[in-house]
């Protein structure tokens, strides 16, 4: 979809990004107007799978829209675009833990803005040196990131969760 809008409408990566970003909105809008919700806690009626997924859908195609935005049209290149979304989802961590803001739209901002360093640092580690990548093949790149999720959950610490839809289990 962000190369369909970008190529074919020719409306380029602002452009496509836009329609990304109120596509999402509109979508999240309408679940939270339809069911009174948009937490992924309520997922489990088929109307409210249609709204999740199709949040995910627009979600993953924005992330690939805005991260080739932040990489081509700004100037920032791949590394700069993935510090600057990387630090939004810092921004997001410090918000979690010292302020009161809203536990959804923390988990929504955060799930969006995974999207965009996911498509910038992959786009980093296997776009040609000349376009500013590292040129990994993508099996390399493939590695690298497996090998930085696989060294993330063995040094994280990690809590055991509880599914939230078992009965008795109250969430806060």
């Amino acid at each position: 979809m962000a190369d369909f809008a970008d190529r074919s409408l020719g409306v380029g990566y602002t452009g496509g990004s836009s329609i990304l970003l109120f596509c999402l909105l509109a979508t999240l809008g309408l679940w939270y107007r339809s069911l009174g919700s948009i937490s992924v806690d309520t997922v489990s009626t088929p109307k409210a799978e249609v709204f999740y997924w199709a949040a995910i859908t627009f979600s993953q195609t924005l992330g690939t829209a805005l991260g080739d935005w932040m990489a081509d049209s700004t100037g920032l290149g791949y590394e700069g675009g993935a510090l600057v979304f990387g630090a939004a989802l810092a921004v997001i961590a410090a918000a979690y833990f010292w302020t009161s803001i809203s536990r959804v739209t923390l988990f929504w901002a955060a799930f969006i803005l995974t999207r965009q360093v996911g498509a910038t640092v992959g786009d980093f580690l296997d776009k040609p040196r000349d376009h500013g990548g590292l040129a990994l093949s993508r099996p390399l790149a493939s590695a690298v990131l497996a090998a930085f999720i696989l060294g993330c959950l063995l040094i994280l610490p990690q809590r055991a969760g509880v599914h939230p839809g078992q009965p008795g289990i109250v969430r806060k």
